[in-house]
């Protein structure tokens, strides 16, 4: 039997040496299908804990609502979400964002190619692997530190054009839409009317939190030219 690390009694984990390995792994029989693990930098994150329906799943729905939008009316790529995986050899890491956006061009001149199955069947793709133009992660409790501070070093050093981060959990909801550069990622600062604008899909949103008539919190991310 190999040697591996048991999580919580849900999740084993083989000890594994570098991303290809991991890779390996997250495409066979033995990977979880609940939950989400991450390989980062060289350490395997595991994050098993459920989706708060309000300030997590609610507000990805809605920025995959309007992204899905304008790539459609636009034609400007592929936009994939949950359980997508994405990996990038160079930065060690292979990951499942909650948002996902690959452009067309991207796709024709190779910066991103898709992986196929191992089953070889026709159209059946299994990664991503490369460097998205556009990544969306929602915080929550058990992905703070993660998504504002490794995973923006990890997607930096893959060379993610732009990066989303959205918390959800406060009195007010924070949106930073953050710009790679020369230097690293910079951070939009908003417009008079409290847009950011991605140079990505040439557009600025602005992300909006209110209660419907029911009481239940609800999301508007809106949109201008």
């Amino acid at each position: 039997m190999s040697p591996a690390v048991v999580f919580e009694d849900k999740l084993e984990i083989p000890l594994l040496g570098d991303v290809r390995e991991f890779r390996d792994w997250a495409q066979s029989s033995t990977f979880p299908e609940q939950g989400r693990v991450d390989f980062i930098a060289g350490r395997i994150e595991v994050d098993m804990s459920p989706e708060d329906l309000y300030r997590h799943g609610a507000v990805k729905v809605e920025i995959i609502r309007a992204l899905l939008g304008r790539i459609k009316q636009h034609m400007l790529g592929e936009l994939y979400a949950d359980r997508t995986r994405v990996s990038c050899p160079d930065a060690e890491l292979s990951v499942e964002p909650d948002i996902v956006f690959v452009s067309h061009e991207s796709l024709e001149v190779g910066r991103v190619r898709l992986v196929a199955g191992k089953s070889g069947e026709p159209d059946q793709f299994v990664e991503l692997e490369g460097a998205p133009d556009l990544i969306v992660e929602v915080v929550s409790d058990s992905s703070v530190r993660k998504d504002t501070i490794r995973l923006l070093a990890a997607y930096q050093r893959a060379g993610v054009r732009e990066y989303w981060v959205v918390d959800a959990r406060g009195e007010e909801v924070l949106f930073r839409l953050q710009v790679l550069g020369p230097t690293g990622y910079t951070v939009a600062i908003e417009d008079e009317q409290g847009f950011l604008y991605s140079p990505i899909l040439n557009c600025r949103y602005r992300l909006e939190r209110f209660r419907n008539k029911y009481g239940r919190l609800q999301y508007d991310l809106r949109d201008a030219e």
